[in-house]
């Protein structure tokens, strides 16, 4: 068991170290050939310079047919050329920053448009809650008016029981006469 928890410890060793050279290990490389060139430019710097005499002929030949004839003539400073370059290029950026403002007006108009929308929707939904709050207060004033109503009938007709009851009325009294009263006229 120790050989196994050992072997394991050493694969993820391994592992590790692999991968902290997969990450490190390019920028590593690059930064030491670039100090190795260095040194090496500076050690070189002692040897004179190369004379090349190159042809102008190109390495390879395109049939007369085929060539551009103004493509040697490309890297020539022309200054009509470069001024008309110069005035399509400017051409091309005002047209550009037109475009883009057209397009920003666009959103900046439809930006207006949802946030007049909002006001609108939010404007009609607190008329709503207004009319729901001013509903709840006559509500609420009826049905406090309607409990003190409540509250005064109840004591008046505790008032007439008690005034009743002083008199000789009693409750059940009064319910068994309506009964016989009731069962006499439906014997009749």
């Amino acid at each position: 068991m120790a050989s196994h928890a050992a072997a394991l410890k050493v694969g993820l060793a391994l592992m590790g170290m692999s991968m902290v050279g997969y990450i490190l290990g390019p920028p590593l490389y690059w930064h030491l050939t670039e100090a190795l060139a260095a040194v090496s430019h500076s050690s070189a710097s002692s040897c004179p310079l190369c004379a090349c005499d190159c042809s102008s002929q190109p390495f390879l030949t395109i049939p007369e047919g085929l060539s551009n004839a103004s493509f040697p003539d490309c890297a020539k400073h022309d200054p009509e050329v470069n001024g008309d370059t110069e005035k399509n290029y400017a051409e091309l950026l005002t047209e550009e920053l037109k475009l883009r403002e057209a397009d920003s007006l666009e959103k900046h108009k439809r930006a207006d448009m949802g946030l007049l929308e909002a006001k609108k929707v939010t404007s009609s939904y607190q008329k709503d809650a207004d009319k729901c709050n001013s509903g709840m207060e006559t509500c609420e004033e009826a049905r406090e008016k309607a409990e003190l109503a409540l509250a005064e009938q109840k004591k008046l007709t505790s008032k007439w029981e008690e005034r009743a009851r002083q008199k000789g009325w009693r409750e059940g009294a009064i319910k068994s006469n309506t009964k016989t009263n009731s069962n006499a006229q439906a014997a009749a």
